[in-house]
């Protein structure tokens, strides 16, 4: 491990609970730190001293605390004190950022991926975090984004995108680059990245939902991502949203694999024109009035809408972020999402706060990074 990193670790609970406070919410002054956490004055010294001391909080210019009228030097972090580099690894493409300690970035990249091959992709891994580096030199760490499942934050378990069984992509990548490295499946990189810096800021129930390539769901609870197995083994092709919907390829019939994909819509229409279009002009003839893509793509709005009201009415959040690169879908038939989520509630139900997050590669490469913070500086086990 990097010394960078490795001068901020182990970080006790309470100061991992500071820590934690001030990156996502500083800077702060002691007296609203010390109420967040419930904690008493002498305490939180206690506990901020050695953060303070190794480089990790720093002590910010004065504000004036009205409450007892005088001035109060406020707890923040450096946030260009470290970098992080985060990856995110596709079917064709490795998408990487550069991001300072409180997720902003500051740098981005992206290479063609021509193997699948484990050693080559770490290998191309590793060249494009040497490059970045070389701008941003004072890098403490590595977080890698896959589709699939993954094990202890190391091992690529199974990934259908990569054909990959049992990769230790962690290794290999600490291997080449020095660094240490995180792997996580992509979507609870994002839905991590979402709660501490984006839509989930400070709210006690959150869902992150993605359509694109899969269909992905996060959920968060008393702030906290809740964690299950299936979650990252594909689980959308076994949600039925349209038991009489279509059978493609991927997922059961009517399921929200077979429904919502980019490749699932774009196969329902080749298979009814027998001429094959890319997702987006897909999606311009269908608002164009096309008949067969605006049929695929109100089949695709209502199977969303149905999602979307299943989990209001199940998890009941405060908010529900939409996300990936099928949102687009949004655009052309929103009206159809929203009157469908409008039917299958209750009438005296609270509006479902949707949010819609147009966002590349990029970003799934960014909750990458965050996941490195977390993990890698603040020994955040989440």
């Amino acid at each position: 491990m990097t010394t960078a990193a490795a001068s901020w670790l182990p970080l006790s609970p309470g100061e991992r609970a500071v820590a934690i406070e001030v990156l996502v919410g500083g800077p702060l002054s002691r007296t609203d730190l010390a109420r967040r956490l419930d904690l008493s004055a002498g305490s939180l010294t206690r506990l901020t001293k050695p953060l303070i001391e190794s480089g990790l909080l720093v002590e910010a210019d004065a504000l004036a605390e009205s409450r007892q009228g005088r001035p109060s030097q406020p707890l923040d972090i450096v946030a260009e004190s470290r970098s992080f580099l985060g990856f995110k690894i596709t079917e064709d493409t490795v998408y990487a950022v550069v991001t300072t300690l409180r997720s902003d970035i500051v740098a981005r990249h992206a290479r063609p991926l021509t193997t699948h091959e484990p050693a080559r992709v770490a290998d191309l891994v590793a060249e494009m975090a040497a490059e970045l580096a070389r701008a941003h030199p004072r890098s403490a760490g590595i977080g890698i984004g896959v589709g699939g499942h993954v094990s202890d934050r190391a091992v690529v378990g199974e990934s259908p995108f990569l054909g990959w069984h049992d990769v230790p992509l962690a290794a290999l990548v600490e291997e080449r680059t020095g660094l240490p490295v995180v792997v996580e499946n992509d979507v609870a990189a994002l839905v991590e990245a979402e709660t501490w810096f984006g839509a989930g800021r400070g709210l006690d129930r959150f869902v992150v939902l993605t359509i694109g390539a899969g269909v992905g769901y996060g959920l968060v609870l008393g702030g906290t991502r809740v964690r299950a197995a299936e979650q990252d083994r594909g689980f959308g092709s076994h949600w039925i949203v349209d038991p009489h919907g279509p059978l493609t390829p991927e997922g059961e019939r009517g399921s929200a694999l077979s429904l919502l994909t980019v490749s699932s819509i774009r196969y329902q229409v080749r298979a009814a024109t027998g001429r094959d279009h890319g997702y987006e002009e897909i999606l311009a003839r269908a608002d164009a009035g096309e008949p067969m893509c605006a049929r695929v793509i109100d089949e695709a709005a209502r199977a969303l809408g149905t999602l979307v009201a299943q989990i209001a009415n199940f998890a009941m959040p405060q908010k529900i972020l939409l996300a990936g690169e099928g949102v687009g879908l949004m655009d052309v038939a929103g009206n159809t999402v929203r009157d469908t989520i409008r039917r299958l509630r209750h009438p005296l139900a609270d509006p479902v706060a949707l949010e819609t997050k147009v966002s590349d590669f990029h970003d799934w490469a960014q909750g990458a990074a965050v996941l490195a913070i977390q993990v890698l500086v603040l020994g955040a086990d989440r």
